[in-house]
């Protein structure tokens, strides 16, 4: 995680010898993490001025967007990551999030998918895709009482009645989709 970047982030103790460097991620997760977005923004910029390409503060970038609700641009940073790190789930997941909430179902599905074909063991993209599975028997069941309006009162509708419950209120969650961990790096999942 060696990098130039470094920020004193505290003096420790009396001993003013003693600090704490953090590198640039650290410090980008740091703002990110205490809502302090403007400035994780433009250290992740000014870092990726000089490395355009790094996939981390790439990623970080596409989180502080998300955070900020610049959906669109969001959606662009982690697409282009998917593109040119092609490897990472991390990417995958992120876009599948946003894909979701967009209401755009098959896509999320398809990048979630996309995620855990790269990372069989990635937790929170099989709870991701089992939310997207729910949207999109939803929409079937939608569909279908659309088609035949007879059953609209019957079990269809009662079908549809719980399936938007569930994806109102899901089981010990207070949001319905999960990003990955703006900590982790990508490639680096953590449990």
């Amino acid at each position: 995680m060696g990098t130039a970047w470094a920020q004193v982030a505290s003096l420790v103790g009396p001993e003013s010898a003693k600090v704490k460097i953090l590198d640039v991620y650290e410090t980008v997760n740091l703002h990110i993490q205490d809502g302090k977005l403007k400035e994780a923004s433009e250290l992740a910029n000014t870092h990726l001025a000089t490395q355009p390409r790094d996939p981390q503060m790439r990623f970080l970038k596409g989180v502080i967007q998300h955070s900020q609700g610049q959906i669109q641009d969001a959606t662009a940073t982690f697409t282009l990551l998917t593109q040119d790190y092609p490897e990472l789930p991390e990417p995958y997941n992120n876009l599948g999030v946003l894909w979701s909430a967009q209401n755009q179902p098959e896509k999320a599905r398809e990048a979630l998918e996309m995620a855990l074909r790269l990372y069989p063991d990635y937790a929170t993209a099989h709870e991701n895709l089992g939310l997207t599975y729910l949207m999109l028997a939803r929409q079937s069941y939608e569909k279908a009482r659309k088609l035949l309006p007879v059953y609209a009162a019957t079990s269809l509708g009662l079908k549809i009645d719980q399936l938007t419950l569930m994806l109102n209120q899901p089981p010990n969650k207070t949001s319905n989709t999960k990003t990955s961990n703006p900590s982790s790096k990508p490639g680096q999942n953590q449990p």
